[in-house]
């Protein structure tokens, strides 16, 4: 017979599934950041959800801090339509049940749909949203490339099948642009894409027109500026859990996350809404621990399992790469792109800055011939932009320097070829096409 502690939870957990055994909690105080509920805290968890009956008005909330008499709860809802009295009822952990048919659909951060169609299938396995990532040891290793079909990403940056990379940028650099000719790469078999913080209006524009065909093989996870921070949260949450679901069918998954700077901003308000002190530039200690939490998630599975490619943006605030966010994301993903301001308003795009650009896994994918052009085009390259002002002010003269001379013969060619837009052709051999703009056909 099992121990008694272990038979008081199994009832518990009955208890918990049963409208009619339920615990009845009372809704105590009301503020803008939190709501306290008495009469729970035995039943509750952190992260678990409570239920607020306001007549037929039903409304989610998550547990974010415990007392032993009151239970702290953020809703999923901006607006509070309820009082003072309500009764609230303890539903569990998030969890979501996703199917193979969610493709081509797109869903808020509760997993309802939000695209007009019909309501998504249910599937049988129940996923927790907070899971753990593979075991390190259990991991298959990176080694497959991949053509994005991005130029200056396919020969300086190349990506892997399970890798994580970062595209760091400002407000207004083109990021978005990147995110979304990215998506249109054919080397996976479904595309998971969280809009966290996105303007509305976006959101119809980046599934219309950007996906464009990928879009059957994409589940979009959206939720917007206007929407609570808990709903800001949970997207990624809810997008990563549904990459798993897809990696541990077999399939190869391209996870694009924009951006993971808004997950921070909701991870803050909900941290500082539990009484959290802020450490470092009003971030509390936990978002430090949420970041890596989630982007472990990513990667590749294990031995009979797909990939988790993770491209994930990354808004700097004024630019600043050393903003604790950036920083921290940096330090746990397997490579950044950055894109630049000064690039971008010289017409350039993609606006990336090959020289602080960096694919961790970039070896793997590049030949000795290749390793040896990359190494000399960042060569020249360097030189060209370090002598930018010098020249501006005619402080030079041709045939002073060979090296230089070569550069500002080659890199502007260069600059040329790794220009893209998001409407053109798809680049399917990055060196090739290179060494043809260089060699003027």
């Amino acid at each position: 017979m099992p121990p008694l502690d272990v038979l008081a939870q199994r009832i518990q957990a009955v208890a918990l599934e049963l409208p009619f055994a339920r615990p009845v909690g009372r809704v105590s105080a009301l503020s803008p950041s939190a709501i306290a509920v008495e009469g729970l805290s035995r039943w509750l968890t952190l992260g678990a959800l409570v239920q607020i009956d306001n007549g037929p008005q039903r409304q989610m909330a998550e547990v974010i801090r415990l007392d032993r008499h009151l239970a702290y709860c953020k809703p999923y809802r901006a607006e509070i339509d309820f009082g003072l009295g309500a009764p609230a009822y303890p539903c569990g952990l998030p969890a979501v049940y996703p199917h193979l048919s969610w493709k081509g659909r797109v869903i808020d951060a509760l997993a309802r749909p939000i695209d007009g169609g019909e309501p998504i299938r249910r599937g049988d396995v129940k996923i927790g949203l907070a899971s753990t990532p593979p075991r390190a040891m259990a991991r298959q290793i990176v080694t497959k490339g991949i053509v994005t079909g991005v130029r200056v990403i396919d020969a300086f940056t190349p990506l892997c099948l399970g890798q994580r990379i970062g595209v760091f940028a400002g407000s207004g650099v083109g990021k978005s642009t990147m995110l979304s000719m990215l998506a249109q790469s054919q080397a996976f078999d479904v595309l998971v894409i969280a809009l966290v913080g996105e303007r509305g209006r976006e959101v119809r524009e980046f599934i219309d027109h950007t996906l464009g065909r990928a879009a059957g093989k994409a589940v979009t996870v959206v939720s917007t500026g206007d929407e609570s921070p808990m709903m800001r949260r949970m997207a990624p949450l809810l997008a990563t859990s549904l990459a798993e679901f897809f990696r541990d069918a077999g399939q190869n998954v391209l996870l694009i996350m924009d951006s993971v700077t808004r997950y921070a901003h909701a991870c803050r308000e909900v941290a500082l809404s539990a009484g959290e002190p802020p450490v470092a530039r009003g971030y509390p200690p936990s978002v430090f621990s949420h970041l890596p939490q989630l982007l472990e998630r990513a990667g590749p599975g294990g031995e009979g399992q797909g990939t988790i490619t993770g491209i994930y943006s990354v808004l700097v605030d004024g630019d600043d790469h050393n903003d604790p966010v950036a920083d921290a994301v940096r330090g746990t993903l397997d490579g950044h792109i950055v894109l630049n301001r000064g690039i971008a308003e010289q017409g350039r795009y993609p606006a990336v800055d090959v020289l602080a650009s960096l694919s961790r896994l970039a070896a793997r994918v590049w030949s000795p011939e290749q390793v040896k052009a990359v190494t000399e085009m960042k060569r020249l390259i360097a030189r060209f932009e370090e002598t930018r002002d010098l020249r501006a002010m005619g402080g030079y003269v041709a045939g002073a320097d060979g090296e230089l001379d070569q550069a500002l013969e080659v890199v502007p060619k260069l600059y040329q070829a790794l220009s893209q837009s998001l409407g053109g052709p798809a680049s399917v051999n990055a060196f090739g096409e290179i060494a043809a703009a260089l060699s003027g056909q």
